[in-house]
Order: C-alpha cells, then sequence, then structure tokens
C-alpha cells in the first residue's frame, strides 16, 4: 500500500518530512528524490509534482529549517527592554538555535549545513529576515537615545557580518562550549559599546 495513501493526500510539508529523514540517513550526496519517493511508497514523478527539480526540494528543505527560528526571533525583537539587550538577545537566540540543532541532530545538521551553501535564495531571505528584525530594535533604540546610529539598517548589517562565526554554519566546527559562549560574550561587548550612545559605553550593561 502506498504510504501517501497510509497518510493521508501527498502534501508539500509530508514530502520534506521524508526529505529531513532521508537527508538524516544519507547526507545530502547520497540523497535523491526517488529515495525521497521511496520513504513516502509513491512515485518519484507525484513529488516532482510539488517540487519539480532536486534543487527546489532541496531549497524548500533550508527555507522550511530556517523558517521555524522566526517566530522566535520577531518574539525577542518585539519584546520589552533596553533595546541594547534586545540586539543581544536577537543575536543570542539565533546562534543558540543552531548550536542546539547541530548538538542534538549532528546527522541532520551537517546535511542542512551542506544544502545551505547552495541553496541561495531561503538563506537570503533568512539573512534579510534577522536584518530587519534587528534593524526595527536598533531604529527604536535610536529614538529612545539608547542606540547611537545614523543608518540603522546599515548597522543591523554590521552587527549581524560581525557575529557570523556564532550562526553560520560554515563555521559549526567552532562551535565549542564553553569556549564559543565565552567567544560570543566577548564579541557582544565590542559590538555593545559601538552601539551605545557617547558616555554611556561601558556602562549599566551586563553580558
Amino acid at each position: 500500500m502506498s504510504t501517501s495513501n497510509a497518510g493521508g493526500p501527498l502534501t508539500p510539508e509530508r514530502i520534506l518530512e521524508a526529505a529531513d529523514e532521508t537527508l538524516r540517513r544519507f547526507g545530502p550526496a547520497k540523497t535523491t528524490v526517488v529515495d525521497v519517493a521511496r520513504a513516502l511508497g509513491v512515485s518519484h514523478g507525484s513529488v516532482y509534482r510539488h517540487f519539480p527539480t532536486k534543487a527546489d526540494l532541496r531549497d524548500a528543505v533550508v527555507d522550511r529549517w530556517l523558517q521555524r527560528m522566526h517566530p522566535s526571533l520577531a518574539a525577542v525583537a518585539d519584546g520589552e527592554g533596553a533595546a541594547a539587550e534586545r540586539v543581544r538577545l536577537v543575536l543570542w537566540t539565533l546562534a543558540e538555535t543552531k548550536w542546539t540543532q547541530a548538538r542534538e541532530d549532528p546527522e541532520f545538521f551537517t546535511a542542512f549545513a551542506e544544502l545551505a551553501e547552495d541553496a541561495r535564495t531561503p538563506v537570503v531571505a533568512h539573512v534579510d529576515f534577522v536584518v530587519v528584525q534587528l534593524t526595527k530594535v536598533i531604529a527604536e533604540g535610536v529614538a529612545r537615545g539608547e542606540i547611537a546610529s545614523a543608518d540603522p539598517k546599515t548597522t543591523a548589517l554590521a552587527v549581524f557580518d560581525a557575529t557570523a562565526k556564532f550562526h553560520n554554519p560554515a563555521a559549526r566546527s567552532e562551535w565549542v562550549r564553553p569556549a564559543i559562549d565565552e567567544a560570543f560574550a566577548n564579541v557582544w561587548r565590542l559590538l555593545r559599546d559601538g552601539l551605545l550612545p557617547r558616555g554611556v559605553r561601558g556602562v549599566g550593561e551586563s553580558g
């Protein structure tokens, strides 16, 4: 019996769930659309009706994983408290989420990291989303006199780039605790002092 019949209609979500598991077992290099279809008990043509190419399927896997982080990042950005601390929390949440996945599900995270190197569209969309959250918080901080920035978006991009080591999967070999926690704290102190208005830098902030 076809797994698609047993589990209900064949949907993009079911295909992506099967793709996740197949990637976890075989890795990106050895995973094919036929493997995903076999896991679902359907023909590869059925998968292609939802994802016309192997690249489309891979991009969707990456996008689905990245999208899962967005609600928690938005919640931090929209939260209360000092703007600089919320910038730190956005960056920390982004990093900690990826560190946890890499530690708890290393097979899938390794597969995800390899796919992400070629999945430009979902990765760019993810970066844009994070930068929008940072820009929003920084702009609010500027309006309240808590952050010094002539251009919040440019500042947000700089902050994102400066912390790439902590959230870019390509740097995952460096995510060893407790060293990575200390490195994050050190980089954040420099960034924080750069964000705060003159006369406030190095005063009244923790972390």
